[in-house]
């Protein structure tokens, strides 16, 4: 069969515009891939990874491989090291942390594991890619100290349990754990269920709410730090350092508050004196952006984030203005983990538990405040609990010199 030129012609231009309209589909720039843990059902089945790449410009993610298990199941917490070259993931149903080494492409390998004494809760990897803080147990609460190797984990160096001086007995139930980055100090949130137990009985006079700070010595060790622990509120959920360890801020659940500390002495804490400060409702989780000038806290009850910008000199958060006139941040139901985008410190994304799913901002680098991202929220795994991000390729990591 044999085409007129104007057909031919015709031809061309369909193909010349498929061509085109490909090429422009393909000009997506990923700039971190981001990884979340949750569940292949809402009945709690297999505990699973799904990683996404995270587009430059628009914010919207899409997924990237097929998901992968965790190594068990209830999945509760996510942590990468600082080269970005590994990542942990916690399984509560069989006490496991499971090492996963990440490839430039986010395609994730699993490693190695260790089991921990108890039902793993949060974890945190210090910037020297040393050592893996892991806080773990349901009625009581322990640090386990392990040292990494390349991104393998080693047997525990050091335990230590945290135990309210004057309520030994006691409840408590671990909820988060942070260490400074420049390596000096972990601190780690708990609260007393003997204190304090909606809907049920208490049988202790003890403050409901610690931090448990401690100094990080020769070959990882722990001592405590003076005054340690620190009154916490009522229920805090969420902790989260400054970038030049200056500051701590902790999510208070039950009292809808962001409490402040400042740092003394390398890993002293000392409460902002003009805190705490008001957030939504039930927050959940806390993080500070990696420039250190904003504040971002998930709120699970009423499902927004609340935006905080710094003040440098005294630490003092103040929510951040949003001149569109949108101030709720609203996300899908129940977000319970939050991160900032480390590779140009432009997105801000959360984990939603009842939601199943993630939601997505722009986060304005001059006041902080938030708009949301293309095509927010995305689906997700089932239930998610935690996720973490890490930068793509040569994009360059935003950061805040002391």
């Amino acid at each position: 069969m044999k085409f007129s030129k104007l057909s031919q012609l015709f031809l061309v231009s369909t193909i010349g515009l498929l061509v085109a309209t490909l090429l422009s589909a393909c000009q997506i720039v990923t700039i971190d891939y981001l990884f979340i843990a949750g569940s292949s059902s809402n009945s709690g089945g297999t505990g699973q990874i799904d990683t996404y790449a995270v587009d430059s410009e628009s914010g919207a993610v899409r997924t990237v491989g097929a998901s992968i298990s965790t190594g068990g199941n209830s999945p509760s917490a996510l942590a990468v090291s600082s080269d970005y070259a590994n990542l942990y993931v916690a399984n509560q149903s069989n006490n496991t942390v499971v090492h996963f080494s990440i490839a430039s492409t986010g395609i994730l390998t699993q490693k190695d594991t260790v089991t921990v004494a108890g039902a793993p809760v949060a974890m945190a990897v210090n910037t020297a890619n040393t050592y893996l803080y892991v806080l773990y147990g349901t009625t009581s609460a322990t640090i386990g100290v392990y040292p990494l190797s390349s991104g393998a984990i080693g047997a525990a160096a050091s335990t230590v349990p945290l135990v309210v001086p004057g309520f030994t007995g006691d409840l408590l139930i671990p909820t988060a754990i942070t260490v400074l980055p420049n390596n000096n100090a972990v601190f780690a949130t708990l609260y007393d269920q003997s204190a304090y137990n909606p809907g049920g009985t208490t049988s202790s006079n003890a403050n409901p709410g610690w931090v448990f700070g401690y100094a990080v010595g020769t070959n990882g060790a722990l001592t405590a730090s003076a005054g340690s622990p620190y009154q916490a509120g009522v229920r805090p959920t969420g902790i989260a350092p400054d970038p030049v360890n200056r500051f701590v801020y902790v999510t208070d659940y039950a009292s809808n508050q962001l409490i402040g500390y400042g740092i003394q002495s390398g890993s002293t804490l000392a409460f902002l004196i003009n805190g705490p400060f008001r957030t939504g409702s039930e927050p959940s989780a806390v993080v500070v952006d990696p420039r250190g000038k904003f504040i971002y806290v998930a709120n699970s009850l009423d499902s927004t984030v609340s935006a905080f910008a710094i003040d440098l000199g005294t630490g003092t958060p103040t929510a951040a203005v949003n001149t569109t006139g949108v101030t709720t941040n609203a996300t899908d139901t129940q977000p319970n983990a939050i991160l900032v985008d480390p590779a140009l410190g432009r997105f801000v994304y959360t984990a939603n538990h009842l939601g199943n799913s993630m939601s997505g901002f722009f986060l304005n680098p001059t006041s902080g405040s938030l708009s949301p991202t293309q095509s927010t929220p995305y689906p997700s795994l089932a239930a998610p609990t935690a996720l973490v991000c890490v930068p793509h390729g040569n994009h360059s990591l935003q950061s805040v010199t002391p």
